[in-house]
């Protein structure tokens, strides 16, 4: 279990499925990621492929809760990027929890884990370069652009930090 001031960042379980399904039926969250889904088979198949990408060496995915509360927040992980030699970071947060410093504390702190336990020395991040409120956390928490690129039909913004020895 990963702690920030605010959150409790777990390992993903198959007790989370209702929480994370909020998530990915919400048109909000998913706008820059191909779209809510609302079938519930299709939820379900998405969240066992989850799952199986949780389980696999070098992949981790956590569900964000608050402290005080217990409250569901989100999801955020460290995965194999695209271009399968560097790690991704992603994350998904609840609308509820924008705009208040939940994405720059969650992300720090996963970023702070992947260097410092994990042994990472370097992660990426991509995002819609019209997402601008994500372009800019990421920029605010010390990631620069490495290139754009088009990817899944619209243009992304591909973004880096490294390890500072």
């Amino acid at each position: 279990m990963i702690k920030t001031k605010r959150c409790l960042i777990s390992s993903f379980r198959e007790s989370d499925y209702h929480s994370i399904k909020q998530l990915w039926m919400d048109d909000q969250v998913r706008l820059y990621l191909g779209g809510a889904i609302k079938d519930e088979s299709s939820l379900k198949r998405k969240f066992v492929d989850l799952l199986k990408k949780a389980n696999r060496r070098g992949s981790y995915f956590f569900t964000i809760r608050s402290i005080e509360t217990g409250e569901f927040i989100g999801l955020v992980s460290l995965d194999k990027y695209h271009d399968g030699n560097r790690t991704e970071v992603s994350y998904e947060l609840l609308p509820s929890k924008w705009g208040i410093g939940f994405g720059t504390e969650i992300i720090s702190r996963i970023m702070k884990y992947a260097f410092e336990e994990l042994g990472l020395t370097q992660l990426v991040a991509e995002t819609q370069t019209a997402n601008i409120k994500s372009c800019l956390l990421l920029e605010r928490i010390g990631m620069l652009l490495e290139k754009k690129i088009i990817r899944f039909g619209s243009e992304q913004a591909v973004y880096y930090k490294e390890k500072i020895v």
